[in-house]
């Protein structure tokens, strides 16, 4: 498994790392240039890919050097926990991320095809449903963690009920999901058997009775995905849906709470939750570090040589900071860099991403309009690990508001919780 990497290697894991990953990609920079070795896991060697025009090729797949199957650089991997730990992330599975060519083209189609079945009007609603049940649950304490009590459940709740479930479900899918992120061992186990149960039971409920959801769109569509395929497809979304998600909103909060120029009461900044967004997505993305690729054959990248079964990593957060005299209109993603990546695997979903997201901090914040973090931002707690930028709390004091109290509130908007959509026959039908 040693890829023969100088010892000056950095690590992406611990508490340094956590606490200030920029510092580490910026001493890289200075050691090794746009391509730089890394350890993800004790014992477990990568290159990561820090520089902005690095990043571009490999996304883009200049020269088609690059493949994002794993398969050779897994067989050669050990059976220890750290490697099974960093294999639930990055070990092959039959979806459009760890595929190439037409394989690809037909699993992103599924996902970019059923992504444009959700009308945006109706996500917005729903978001906007979910978003006001939660802070209608702190809303009268004046104070919150917004990472636990708001920004983690929103990705979840919305997606079961994109998923085509019952709102009451979400709470099974939260605890399996922070069970499988969070914990090792017997209670990691547990989380992936109760994170299996859901899928099986939202698969076989669909097979049994489409509706007008995710779920049915995607076992219906013309690709005909098997049924490997489909639950790991449905699996895929969740995976780039749950972590991401609550990341991107809030590490979004956190700049907006703590920067003056979006707001000195939220309502009244001059620059806009979409500002603030996107500011996140370029110097704190959710994904901070992913992207696995490999070479197809030896070569001298930037300066490194690289082999084949060697994994690579793309830093977006390292390349979206890298200083560089490209003018920003020339960047990636009219101001996102590369938040959501590029080229051919790009996130099919960034639009329903930014409307979610967005949808959720502006019901935030025309609801509690003075917030304000109750440390300083610079010791705000971050959670470690090599491939997110995620805040392990967020906590925030506010005005509060009662149930009773005349004007817009988050209980009198939204009394019921969201609906499950209805059945139909399907977009895919002639």
């Amino acid at each position: 498994m040693s890829m023969r990497y100088l010892p000056d290697a950095g690590r992406l894991y611990g508490p340094q790392y956590a606490r200030d990953p920029q510092a580490v990609y910026a001493d890289l920079r200075r050691q090794h240039g746009a391509v730089a070795p890394v350890e993800i896991a004790p014992g477990i060697n990568a290159h990561l890919v820090i520089g902005y025009g690095a990043a571009l090729e490999v996304l883009t797949n200049v020269g088609g050097l690059w493949s994002k199957n794993p398969s050779a650089w897994q067989a050669r991997l050990p059976d220890t926990p750290e490697v099974a730990g960093t294999l639930a992330m990055l070990g092959y599975r039959p979806t459009a991320l760890f595929s190439d060519g037409a394989e690809h083209a037909r699993y992103r189609k599924v996902i970019s095809d059923c992504f444009q079945l959700v009308q945006p009007h109706k996500l917005r609603r729903m978001v906007s449903e979910v978003a006001d049940s939660l802070i209608a649950q702190f809303a009268a304490k004046g104070e919150a963690d917004l990472a636990t009590d708001f920004a983690r459940p929103i990705p979840v709740r919305v997606f079961n009920l994109l998923f085509g479930r019952p709102d009451s479900d979400s709470v099974e899918l939260s605890e399996a999901l922070s069970a499988m992120m969070e914990a090792t061992g017997e209670a990691g186990a547990r989380g992936s058997d109760a994170f299996s149960r859901y899928m099986n039971e939202l698969v076989q409920s669909k097979y049994a009775q489409r509706g007008d959801d995710l779920t049915s769109w995607i076992i219906d569509h013309p690709a005909g995905l098997q049924n490997e395929e489909l639950t790991q497809a449905i699996v895929l979304v969740v995976a780039a849906s749950f972590d991401p998600m609550a990341n991107l909103i809030s590490n979004t909060i956190s700049r907006m709470v703590s920067d003056d120029r979006y707001y000195s009461s939220l309502t009244n900044g001059a620059l806009s939750t979409y500002d603030a967004l996107m500011e996140a997505l370029r110097v704190e993305p959710a994904i901070a570090n992913f992207g696995p690729y490999f070479v197809r054959q030896p070569v001298h990248f930037h300066g490194t040589w690289i082999q084949p079964a060697e994994l690579v990593l793309v830093s977006y957060a390292a390349a979206n900071t890298e200083p560089t005299n490209i003018p920003e209109e020339m960047r990636s993603d009219g101001g996102a860099y590369l938040g959501f990546g590029a080229g051919p695997h790009r996130c099919p979903a960034s639009d329903p991403a930014v409307l979610i997201a967005m949808t959720a901090i502006e019901r935030l914040t025309s609801h509690l309009c003075d917030l304000e973090l109750t440390v300083p931002r610079e010791e705000l707690p971050w959670r470690p690990g090599p491939f997110h930028r995620s805040l392990e709390r967020l906590p925030v004091r506010f005005t509060p508001i009662r149930p009773d109290q005349p004007g817009d509130s988050p209980w009198a908007v939204h009394p019921s919780p969201p609906s499950t959509p209805s059945a139909t026959s399907g977009p895919w039908s002639s």
